[in-house]
C-alpha cells in the first residue's frame, strides 16, 4: 500500500507542478504527517522532492526528473483494460491508438497479472451495442480525417473552421473556438465557442474541418462535465416551454419526469394515479413525451396538446382501421 503511495505521490508532482502537504493530503486521502513521511522516505531514496517555504510554497520535483513507473497492480491493470473495451475511443477517431495502447498495456504486466486480468475483463461487458430490448444503439460513421483535425484544434488549443450542416440548413462554413469533445451514447458532440457564445456542434454533421493557426480564444482550465450539464439546461429550456398537468400511472412516473424540463406540483389522485404539473421544452416536446406513454398517461391541459394526441391517435387508428 505504501509503494502504491509512493508512485501516486510522484506522479502527482510530475504532473502538476508544485503542491503543498495539504493539497497532497486530500489527493492522497492520508494526513498531512503521512505525506512528510513520504516526502522524507522518497529523498532518502533519492528521489529529487524539495520544499519551496512562503505562501505558495510546497514540494515539487527538480525541473526534468524523469524515472520509470510502470509498475500495475492487478486492479490498476483491469480498469485500463476495462477502459479500453469501451467505444468513446471510436467515436474520436482513435480506435486504432487504443488497440495499440492496450496491447502494450497487457505486454507490460507482470505474467502473474497478465492471465488474471484478461480472463477477468472477459466477464465484464461494457456498453453492448443492444439493449435488453435488442434495440440497436445508433453508432455513427465519422471520417478519421475530420475528427482528427478536430481533434488536434481542441488539443491543440488552435482555431477551426469547419463546414457545418445545421438541422434544416445548408452547410456552410464557421471558425469557432473549440473547446473541448464530449461521446453521449454513441454519439460525438464538439463543444466550442463562437464570436463569444457558446456553441455545441453534432461531430456528424462537421463535412470538413481546417485547423488554424491562430490561437483559441478560450479559458486555459475547463470542467467538461459542468460544460455539458449546463448546455444540456440550455438545450431543454430553449423554445416555447409548456406547462402540462397531467395524470399518470405510478409506474411511469419516473419515465415522465425524466423527459420533462421540470417537475413544479404533485399530488396522488383517488384512484392511486398521480397527478403532475410538469414543463415540457414547447409542444413538440410535450406531445412526443406524453405518446411514448401510451394509455399510462392522460393530458388534462392545455386542450391544445390534449388535441394534438387526439388527432395523433385518431390518424392511427384510422390507418389501420381496415385489413
Amino acid at each position: 500500500m505504501r509503494a502504491d503511495r509512493l508512485v501516486s505521490l510522484v506522479l502527482l508532482l510530475r504532473r502538476r507542478g508544485r503542491l503543498s502537504a495539504t493539497t497532497l493530503a486530500r489527493e492522497l486521502e492520508v494526513s498531512t504527517r503521512t505525506v512528510l513521511r513520504d516526502i522524507e522516505a522518497l529523498s532518502a531514496a533519492g528521489v529529487p522532492v524539495y520544499a519551496e517555504r512562503g505562501r505558495h510554497g510546497g514540494f515539487e520535483l527538480l525541473p526534468g526528473f524523469r524515472t520509470e513507473l510502470t509498475g500495475l497492480n492487478h486492479d490498476e491493470a483491469l480498469a485500463l483494460l476495462v477502459a479500453g473495451s469501451r467505444r468513446g475511443a471510436q467515436v474520436f477517431g482513435l480506435g486504432s491508438a487504443l488497440a495499440s495502447a492496450m496491447l502494450k498495456v497487457v505486454d507490460a504486466l507482470p505474467e502473474s497479472y497478465r492471465d488474471t486480468a484478461a480472463g477477468a475483463v472477459e466477464r465484464l461487458l461494457i456498453d453492448p451495442e443492444t439493449d435488453l430490448l435488442s434495440r440497436r444503439l445508433d453508432a455513427e460513421d465519422l471520417p478519421d480525417t475530420i475528427v482528427g483535425e478536430v481533434r488536434r484544434a481542441v488539443f491543440a488549443g488552435h482555431k477551426l473552421r469547419i463546414h457545418y450542416e445545421a438541422v434544416g440548413q445548408a452547410p456552410k462554413w464557421r471558425t469557432v473556438d473549440p473547446i473541448g469533445l464530449v461521446t453521449v451514447r454513441e454519439q460525438g458532440y464538439l463543444l466550442a465557442a463562437r464570436s463569444g457564445a457558446d456553441r455545441t456542434y453534432r461531430l456528424s454533421r462537421i463535412l470538413a474541418a481546417e485547423e488554424l493557426a491562430e490561437p483559441a480564444q478560450r479559458p486555459d482550465r475547463v470542467d467538461l462535465g459542468r460544460a455539458w450539464q449546463e448546455r444540456s439546461v440550455q438545450f431543454r429550456t430553449g423554445g416555447d416551454p409548456v406547462t402540462v398537468v397531467v395524470r399518470v400511472n405510478p409506474n411511469r412516473r419516473e419515465e415522465l419526469v425524466g423527459t420533462a424540463v421540470a417537475l413544479l406540483a404533485e399530488e396522488a389522485d383517488a384512484d392511486g394515479w398521480l397527478r403532475l404539473t410538469v414543463t415540457f421544452q414547447d409542444s413538440r416536446h410535450a406531445e412526443w413525451a406524453l405518446w411514448q406513454l401510451s394509455t399510462n398517461a392522460e393530458a388534462l391541459s392545455p386542450q391544445g396538446l390534449r388535441a394534438g394526441l387526439r388527432d395523433r391517435a385518431t390518424a392511427i387508428a384510422s390507418r389501420y382501421a381496415t385489413p
